[in-house]
């Protein structure tokens, strides 16, 4: 069976980048995700939401990234720091974010989009990414969730342990 990876989607506005994930957001669509997110920082975006509405599912690797964002961006950040926001998350998805202990990290909302200004949509670049790229954003993204929450440690050590050793696999690998 076949887990296809989450479709994203990017309305930007002034100051700010909503991006919705529709489908599996998976360890596939995790370094996407991750870039799309470092790219429009950089283009100086200072507050993301994240439209979950069609989110049917997160993995770990994507609960990681997330989160990594979070850690950086989490409500009460200092000024100048961007903000995360989820919308509408599922029931799942919410639990997911709790029993991890990262759900403090992000602004929650639910309702109907509420979008701050005029919006225009923007293609963001899929890529293809290869094994060691995939697997070494894998291994962050559960070294985050460890450092995020101790509980997280029991929970992921020996993933986090496969990763690295997959990892040094593909590094010396011609």
């Amino acid at each position: 069976m076949s887990n296809p990876s989450a479709k994203l989607s990017v309305l930007v506005g002034k100051d700010f980048a909503c991006v919705k994930i529709a489908g599996r957001a998976n360890f596939m669509s995790s370094p996407d995700f991750k870039t799309l997110l470092g790219e429009l920082s950089h283009k100086g975006y200072s507050r993301f939401i994240v439209d979950l509405s069609e989110c049917v599912l997160m993995d770990s690797t994507f609960l990681g990234v997330l989160a990594g964002v979070g850690l950086k961006t989490s409500p009460g950040a200092a000024p100048g720091k961007c903000e995360i926001e989820l919308s509408n998350p599922n029931t799942r998805v919410s639990e997911l974010l709790e029993n991890l202990g990262v759900l403090p990290l992000f602004k929650v909302t639910t309702g109907p989009l509420q979008l701050p200004g005029t919006t225009e949509a923007c293609t963001p670049e899929i890529a293809s990414h290869t094994q060691k790229e995939v697997t070494r954003i894998s291994l962050e993204a559960h070294q985050t969730l460890m450092a995020a929450h101790p509980d997280n440690v029991a929970r992921f050590k020996d993933v986090a342990q496969f990763l690295a050793e997959d990892l040094k696999n593909l590094e010396k690998a011609p």
